[in-house]
């Protein structure tokens, strides 16, 4: 007999006010994506407000999915920059049973949604170093427990506080299988493509002194990894660059 397939379910529409594994209620939706959904719910015995992700059935076969997302959440609970994970449920949605993870919730902007808030849609030089700072130094605890993201972008980045520094949280951290150099090089090649598009882009990139273009290095591949070979030393350059004065 064949198995059976997972049903397809390919969203949820949970309506704010239902209540999940009687213990939490749905305040709203924060945001969808391949895998499934992602809702503000808050704890009915205590009041505290967190994210349940539910995982659609088809992308999450035995668990296999949210298992590897909670064990993941686990084992880098010690870098401030990831979400805090707190438990597993399962819930029931039109007769098929769904498991959902909770988590902490983090309130703030998207950072794409704080660099458009600012004055001409970009940050200055001074706050862009500090940005990039802040994602080098929570990249470099992830990697130095030998993990990655994979994917790091302005929509997947959390800015919780901002001022002398950033505070950061990362959103759907990881890809399944064993890490590897190159995926440590994606990553820190996509932390100088943030910092690139903080600034504003090509609009902006040639007035830019010449100390934001040696972070930069035009956006080659090559160049960036021959400079940064991982956030570690990113970070380590930051912090002992210096400028040149007239």
């Amino acid at each position: 007999m064949a198995a059976r397939k997972s049903p397809l379910i390919t969203e949820f529409k949970l309506a704010p006010g239902r209540v999940l594994a009687r213990k939490y209620e749905v305040v709203r939706l924060l945001g969808a994506g391949w895998e499934g959904e992602v809702y503000l719910i808050r704890e009915i015995a205590t009041g505290i407000e967190r994210t349940a992700k539910l995982f659609f059935p088809h992308r999450n076969p035995s668990d296999k999915s949210t298992n590897f997302y909670a064990k993941k959440l686990h084992d880098l609970r010690h870098c401030p920059i990831v979400i805090q994970y707190n438990t597993q449920d399962t819930i029931t949605v039109r007769g098929n049973s769904v498991t959902i993870l909770i988590s902490e919730y983090v309130e703030g902007y998207l950072l794409s949604q704080f660099i458009a808030k600012q004055p001409g849609k970009r940050l200055t030089a001074f706050q862009a170093l500090h940005l990039l700072h802040a994602i080098a130094v929570g990249m470099e605890c992830v990697h130095a427990s030998r993990e990655y993201h994979g994917d790091l972008h302005t929509d997947n980045i959390i800015v919780q506080r901002f001022g002398l520094s950033f505070e950061l949280k990362l959103v759907d951290m990881f890809y399944a299988g064993a890490p590897k150099k190159q995926n440590i090089h994606d990553d820190t090649v996509d932390m100088i493509h943030i910092f690139y598009e903080a600034l504003g882009g090509i609009k902006h990139y040639a007035k830019q002194p010449k100390e934001i273009k040696q972070i930069c290095c035009g956006l080659k591949r090559s160049l960036i990894l021959k400079k940064f070979r991982s956030a570690g030393q990113l970070r380590q350059y930051l912090e002992t660059m210096q400028w040149e004065t007239s």
